[in-house]
């Protein structure tokens, strides 16, 4: 494993709140429009810094506003384990937030946009996309596993992305860590990146009344025929309880970000109704919250949408 070069247990922005957002990802998921959105935000965005410069930079008279850092593969000293370390690092100095965004992205994805684009992938300059890709992904496996925060960007537009950015790092003074809840369908399987799921297929399927079919979990009737049935309110408050228990542990242990979803068959009628119903319980009691309903996000992106709710 390649060292971290540098020392910055004894850096100077561990004597005041500073707050650092490192953004790596495979060439093509969108890092440079994450470090352009950051710095809308606020951030001082440096792209595609050396590591070896960082503790230095750190080191350096203390920094008046946030700071985010681009980093990939082409930088020349770059190395995931030597990242990951210095990111460990910065986690045990006080008055520091430090957060390892990574923007991933499907390989059909990444190949169709370079493709529409014209560009060389940088680790295959002279040959397909497609294989510097897939060697790209394998040397970022584990940035992907460390990850604060995990965004895939395969059915994101540069709208989108702006958007779930600003959800995750705008200025709060709200709670320490951000919440994202999400839905999805079993038939799809798992989002990425999610840290607890709880499966909610045993409950009522509006899919099976034809008045409500065509709705969502959006729809005050979905939602209404949902809650309605009698394993529900045990089950989410079960769900809730043991959520809130778990969320100032997380925070003590100094994770910034957790994601919570919940799943049934075709993603768009019970989970919906149940992400909606913790998104709101979590935001009236201070949680900063962003929501994601991925199958919803399909269909409005024209996929078709699973047939059962």
């Amino acid at each position: 494993m390649q060292d971290v070069p540098g020392n910055i247990e004894s850096s100077n922005i561990g004597t005041s709140d500073f707050r650092l957002v490192m953004v790596t990802g495979p060439s093509g998921a969108g890092r440079s429009s994450a470090i352009n959105a950051l710095e809308d935000l606020g951030f001082e965005a440096i792209d595609n810094l050396p590591i070896s410069l960082i503790p230095r930079l750190l080191d350096g008279p203390p920094l008046p506003r946030p700071l985010a850092l681009g980093l990939d593969v082409r930088n020349r000293d770059f190395s995931s384990e030597a990242l990951v370390e210095l990111v460990d690092q910065l986690h045990r100095m006080p008055g520091v937030t430090v957060e390892l965004l990574y923007l991933d992205c499907d390989v059909d994805t990444l190949v169709r946009r370079y493709s529409e684009t014209r560009r060389r992938h940088p680790l295959s300059p002279d040959g397909a996309p497609l294989t510097g890709i897939e060697h790209e992904l394998e040397l970022l496996t584990p940035l992907r596993a460390r990850a604060d925060v995990l965004i895939d960007t395969s059915t994101l537009t540069p709208h989108d992305l702006r958007a779930e950015i600003g959800r995750w790092f705008a200025p709060t003074s709200g709670a320490p860590m951000a919440l994202s809840i999400q839905s999805f369908s079993y038939k799809r399987g798992l989002p990425r990146g999610v840290d607890m799921v709880f499966d909610c297929r045993f409950l009522a399927n509006p899919h099976w009344e034809p008045t409500l079919r065509a709705l969502n979990g959006l729809d005050a009737q979905v939602a209404g025929h949902v809650e309605a049935d009698p394993r529900f309110a045990d089950f989410f408050h079960r769900v809730q309880d043991l959520v809130l228990s778990l969320l100032d542990a997380f925070v003590d242990e100094g994770k910034s970000s957790l994601t919570i979803a919940f799943g049934c068959t075709g993603g768009k009628h019970r989970s919906v109704t149940l992400a909606e119903k913790m998104a709101r319980t979590l935001a009236e009691r201070g949680w900063r919250v962003s929501k994601r309903h991925r199958e919803l996000e399909r269909r409005r992106l024209g996929a078709p949408l699973g047939e059962q709710g």
